[in-house]
């Protein structure tokens, strides 16, 4: 398994910018396709974005599509998520996940991080 450890997050204004930056250990990070969720109060934990191993494909929801960039850097060991046009309904606490299949399903990441809180005010 990878240990991952996400950092970043913060408060901003509606409209701003915050890159989020997740840190893998292990020599095997480049095997894993990586992705992040995020999770609001009371809210289930959705999919944001993945990527695949390489870097070469990435896939987002819908609702950052445009907004939001997933990159990585295998020599790294790091995975990064650009956010900008951030809103208020971005507001919510941010996990990346490592999984050995292109999914967006929480249930198919086998690893997480602890998560980031993200807060955008209006």
């Amino acid at each position: 398994q990878v240990q991952l450890v996400e950092s970043g997050g913060g408060l901003v204004q509606a409209g701003g910018s915050l890159r989020l930056s997740c840190a893998a250990s292990g020599r095997t990070f480049s095997g894993y396709v990586m992705g992040w969720f995020r999770q609001a109060p009371g809210k289930e934990r959705e999919f944001v974005a993945r990527i695949s191993s390489s870097g070469a494909t990435t896939y987002y929801a819908d609702s950052v599509k445009g907004r939001f960039t997933i990159s990585r850097d295998n020599a790294k060991n790091t995975v990064y998520l650009q956010m900008n046009s951030l809103n208020v309904e971005d507001t919510a606490v941010y996990y990346c996940a490592a999984s050995l299949m292109p999914t967006s399903t929480p249930g198919g990441f086998r690893s997480w991080g602890q998560g980031t809180q993200v807060t955008v005010s209006s």
